[in-house]
């Protein structure tokens, strides 16, 4: 679609700045929303705002695979989550008032680190196991879907049945709807469902001009979809986590990033689907099981961090904070060294 640098470099910044501003306005709608439909913040970041987010992944990821370049495909989505993990840090430094992990405290965003381990271990056994397809789709993409929805059946069963609850201090910030809104509950959806469309559509433009920078500048697949896609395509997240944060919605911007990268294991599904020269996994480079396997392990610090609930550490900042951000540069940095 692009076929030189300049107009690749501007159409993705392009991309990148309509995926902030639209991220930014769906923070404050989907803490809208939640509120308005009962489903609560954890439910909504869940089910609606993270598949939202997710949709630049999607398009871009799901564009990568039909054009067979697997290793752009897969370092996008994998890298996405990685990094998505690592914005988590970074809100834990921008909310000062406690640790973000004790703060938010809830069962579902608990169930979500769980699921999303279980998840992630799916892809690095098909990319593991001997090169088994039917029409071009490795069997553990299926298994991958159907976890997916299993996970979503138990999230809603904790969310509307918890088992045992976090213990309130005076740190925590318990998710209670606002009776204050503007505008009608259709004129929210309305808006709600036109930001995810632009969102979804840069996306794919921000995929196919990276496509043309790699292309111009010789940079290998691996670098400009684990870095340059994979951190453009997750502003959504950051954007609205933040934004989240800044409404005094907690509880969605924890749940909207666990919420997000269980969704992306769907992309993953995906990507094999739509890459048609066989199982995915078995043609990309092994270097994408590096994100994997640091997703796993930012996923299971949080996960301590979530249990723990550390009031304050050094700096405010939690120790699951400061661990994650310190993987993820060098997970960035070994990334990088390979080429």
């Amino acid at each position: 679609m692009f076929q030189s640098l300049i107009p690749s470099v501007i159409a993705f910044g392009v991309a990148a700045l309509a995926i902030i501003t639209a991220g930014s306005r769906l923070a404050r709608l989907a803490d809208e929303l939640a509120d308005r439909t009962g489903m609560g913040e954890a439910l909504f970041g869940v089910l609606l705002l993270a598949g939202v987010t997710s949709l630049p992944d999607f398009a871009a990821t799901l564009s990568a695979a039909i054009d067979a370049r697997p290793d752009l495909a897969m370092s996008n989505v994998m890298g996405s989550m990685a990094a998505n993990l690592a914005f988590l840090g970074i809100a834990d430094m921008v909310y000062r008032k406690a640790n973000l992990e004790h703060a938010a405290a809830s069962s579902v965003n608990l169930m979500l680190a769980g699921l999303l381990i279980v998840l992630l271990t799916l892809p690095l056994l098909a990319i593991t196991t001997p090169s088994i397809a039917s029409w071009s789709v490795h069997p553990i993409t299926p298994v991958i879907v159907v976890a997916y929805l299993f996970g979503m059946h138990l999230v809603h069963r904790t969310q509307s049945k918890p088992m045992w609850f976090p213990r309130m201090t005076r740190q925590t910030v318990p998710d209670q709807p606002s009776k204050q809104h503007h505008g009608s509950l259709a004129a929210a959806w309305s808006g709600f469902t036109a930001l995810a469309a632009v969102t979804c559509l840069a996306g794919w433009v921000l995929m196919e001009a990276a496509k043309g920078i790699a292309d111009q500048t010789g940079l290998s697949d691996t670098l400009v979809g684990g870095l340059l896609t994979a951190l453009a395509t997750s502003t959504p997240e950051l954007v609205t986590t933040i934004a989240a944060i800044r409404y005094g919605a907690l509880t969605l911007a924890v749940s909207n990033i666990f919420g997000t990268n269980c969704f992306n294991m769907l992309v993953v599904a995906a990507a094999d689907v739509g890459y048609l020269q066989g199982p995915i996994y078995h043609d990309m480079a092994p270097v994408q099981m590096t994100w994997g396997l640091v997703s796993i392990l930012m996923t299971a610090i949080l996960l301590l961090g979530l249990v723990r609930r550390e009031t304050y550490g050094i700096g405010r900042i939690g120790f699951e904070s400061a661990l994650i951000l310190v993987v993820y540069v060098v997970a960035i940095s070994t990334i990088v060294a390979s080429g």
